[in-house]
């Protein structure tokens, strides 16, 4: 992945970011048998198939707020919307290929919904098309594409941990 320049512009360095957490997630994640998907570490029920399909979901529920248009299958089943544990509870019967197929569609979905927009000019600011807070305001899509950074930070450091206890795996950046 290439460096952004030094005159980047902010939505160039946000994306820049979330590529980079996308391709440090794909890398402690990637190349996974079932059992080591599935492999919980207690006290926490959290699994890296859960984390798989749970960054999905999360990826296609931030790309509403570029697109307008719902989740594509299997996030937007009945029960996938009813139930915010479902991701981490139905991982567990999924098979690897299926579960890295699907965060893969699901950031190449999002990946795509937000360059469209994000070629637009004051894109940042333009509010997003589903998230709102409480007072019922939307927030600007720059606010959007830091939480979604967020929320891989924050699981990059729960697949790091677990990806040393399964085999070992460390490092900061993925290899080139």
């Amino acid at each position: 992945m290439d460096e952004p320049k030094p005159d980047a512009g902010e939505a160039e360095l946000l994306l820049f970011a979330l590529e980079r957490s996308r391709a440090t997630f794909a890398w402690k994640t990637g190349g996974l048998d079932a059992e080591a998907l599935s492999r919980a570490f207690p006290p926490s029920a959290m699994t890296l198939g859960g984390l798989i399909k749970h960054l999905a979901a999360v990826e296609e529920r931030y790309a509403i707020d570029f697109t307008g248009r719902p989740p594509g299958p299997p996030l937007d089943s009945e029960e996938a919307l009813a139930d915010h544990t479902w991701v981490w509870r139905s991982a567990k019967n999924d098979e690897p290929p299926q579960l890295y197929s699907l965060w893969q569609t699901a950031v190449a979905r999002s990946r795509t919904a937000m360059r469209a927009v994000l070629s637009t000019d004051d894109a940042l600011n333009r509010r997003a098309e589903y998230t709102a807070f409480d007072t019922g305001e939307h927030p600007n899509l720059r606010r959007i594409l830091i939480d979604l950074h967020d929320e891989y930070a924050r699981h990059n450091g729960h697949a790091d941990l677990m990806r040393e206890a399964i085999d070992g795996l460390v490092g900061q950046d993925p290899p080139d």
